[in-house]
């Protein structure tokens, strides 16, 4: 291969990596696998904020409002397929907060483009007495799609 057709492979993987790159800022609106949306602001030093709303049919009594989310990404310039990390302080109409979920997962980009974000989470209830402790907490997992 001739100066020539290295430079062009060198630009189509330079160009191929950028785009990669652009394409996990988290910035934007995502879907998760159970119907919830998370709205995540701009990308600043790593810090991003959002707000997060779980799917009507998982909320007793559908009391949740859109909750707060702030977490951190790895910089894009030097991970093509970053992981990250936010926690979700629950608002709810009736009564106070008593809930946070903390979520840490990677973003993947497939070979079509497409992104997902794969997390697990923990979320963690108020409980009313330390004999309830072994209640208070859930494991799980969520897989995003960005919505278009």
């Amino acid at each position: 291969m001739g100066n020539s057709g290295f430079s062009l492979l060198t630009l189509a993987l330079v160009t191929l990596a950028a785009a990669a790159q652009e394409k996990c800022a988290l910035s934007g609106t995502w879907t998760s696998s159970r119907g919830c949306r998370m709205l995540i602001f701009e990308l600043k030093d790593g810090a991003f904020s959002g707000l997060y709303l779980p799917q009507k049919a998982m909320v007793p009594h559908n009391d949740v409002l859109a909750s707060p989310l702030r977490g951190a990404q790895h910089d894009t310039s030097y991970k093509t397929q970053p992981s990250f990390g936010f926690t979700v302080h629950w608002h709810f109409q009736e009564s106070p907060a008593g809930a946070t979920t903390a979520f840490v997962g990677q973003c993947f980009v497939d070979s079509d483009g497409e992104e997902t974000l794969r997390t697990a989470w923990l979320l963690r209830e108020e409980a009313a007495a330390a004999r309830e402790d072994w209640k208070a907490t859930r494991v799980g997992t969520n897989v995003f799609t960005r919505v278009k």
